[in-house]
């Protein structure tokens, strides 16, 4: 039995660079907190905490702390709020994600309603409408559109969620151009993204069984299990080798593995080891 990883498996550019200004910044300070994780992975945040850097839910007084911003971004409120509160600011958040905040706002200064296509409650997507003015819509997918609120709409911009599935927001984008006149678009699906999404959808036609590593609340992650399930139903979706199960495998000549984009380099190798010592 053969074993494929893809080339594009594990950390993107923005999470290698967030992890690396993380811990610059627990050399360098004393005390160091972060909103929520770091990014969508329990190894990773793990790794992180000890280090010495902490999670807390909401910034109190700063007493001399430095707040670590997240590869996804923050609200502009946050960055307002550490400012009055004192905080030293080291900004982890995606090169790519800032991206999106510049076009968000200048579209918006030039008189258009952005429209972002992401999940509502994704730490990137509250990232990107925290950073305006007026009120954003967010859509999920295509059965989330407001076609009743969008027929005052004569003038939109959309912008996309990094990690979102480049077939699914093309859908979403041929309804929303049929229902507003002025509609700009800005594919801001980034290079990464792009590139998983390319191997997954031919990964799972080449093998007989899909491996897909990262956390459970990983966005990017659960859109390439989503991919791969619809092209091969003997797709999985696991974090640690202890969720593999052997009869996944029976009559099977060949696996493929990915990983998301949050997913740690140890994580791989952990599974790929374990399933070496399966096949042999």
């Amino acid at each position: 039995m053969r074993i494929r990883l893809a080339k594009s498996a594990g950390f993107c550019f923005g999470v290698k660079r967030a992890l690396d200004i993380a811990m610059k910044a627990a050399q360098n300070q004393d005390k160091v907190i972060m909103l929520g994780d770091i990014v969508h992975n329990e190894a990773v945040v793990n790794k992180i905490v000890s280090f010495g850097i902490r999670k807390t839910k909401r910034l109190k007084k700063a007493n001399g702390h430095t707040l670590l911003i997240r590869a996804h971004g923050e609200p502009l409120e946050v960055f307002k709020a550490a400012k009055r509160l004192g905080y030293k600011i080291t900004d982890a958040t995606c090169p790519m994600v800032k991206e999106i905040h510049r076009i968000a706002k200048e579209m918006e200064g030039s008189g258009y309603r952005i429209i972002v296509i992401g999940d509502k409650n994704h730490d990137e997507v509250r990232g990107i409408t925290g950073q305006l003015k007026n009120e954003s819509l967010v859509i999920g997918k295509a059965a989330d559109i407001p076609f009743l609120s969008l027929k005052s709409l004569k003038k939109a911009c959309v912008v996309v969620q990094s990690t979102q599935n480049q077939e699914d927001v093309l859908a979403i984008l041929s309804l929303l151009k049929k229902k507003i006149p002025d509609l700009k678009f800005f594919n801001t699906i980034c290079r990464p993204t792009r590139i998983k999404q390319a191997e997954i959808k031919d990964m799972p036609l080449k093998n007989d069984v899909m491996i897909i590593i990262g956390s459970k609340n990983s966005a990017n992650t659960k859109r390439l299990y989503e991919i791969s399930r619809k092209l091969n139903k003997n797709s999985w979706w696991i974090n640690s080798k202890d969720e593999i199960k052997s009869s996944w495998f029976k009559h099977a000549k060949s696996i493929g593995i990915t990983a998301g984009a949050s997913t740690p380099k140890e994580s791989i190798d952990e599974i790929m080891l374990y399933l070496s010592g399966l096949i042999y």
